[in-house]
């Protein structure tokens, strides 16, 4: 499959009429000529296009929901903030560490008492 820029080289050699790499003078001033046509055509479609885009109130309708988008976000993250201080004024995020901490320390123990119960059990005579 052929890229982009390949169908480009090989239709700009097509268009200089060598494929050898050797342009008279004429042929240089020619594609010169040619490039600067392109230029303009595209040139007048972007114009275009952009007029176009504009007229259609595509780039309000654009800004009107990154505003939106970005309005969403403020309030979130204010809710998040205001949540956030109003469980640490309780107390709740202390309690909830200690209480994860405690269980950290029950499953350890729990943890330490099941291995050393399964080598006592795995001792031969006992």
């Amino acid at each position: 499959m052929s890229t982009y820029s390949e169908k480009s080289e090989a239709r700009s050699k097509a268009e200089m009429g060598s494929t050898s790499g050797t342009m008279t003078p004429q042929q240089v001033a020619a594609n010169i000529k040619e490039i600067a046509r392109r230029i303009r055509e595209e040139s007048t479609r972007m114009r275009e296009t952009v007029q176009t885009i504009r007229q259609s109130g595509a780039i309000e309708e654009l800004t009107a929901a990154v505003r939106d988008a970005a309005v969403a976000a403020r309030d979130t993250s204010r809710e998040i903030n205001e949540t956030a201080k109003s469980l640490e004024d309780k107390g709740l995020i202390r309690e909830t560490r200690a209480a994860v901490d405690e269980t950290s320390n029950m499953a350890r123990d729990t943890a330490e008492t099941v291995k050393r119960t399964a080598q006592q059990a795995s001792r031969p005579g006992q």
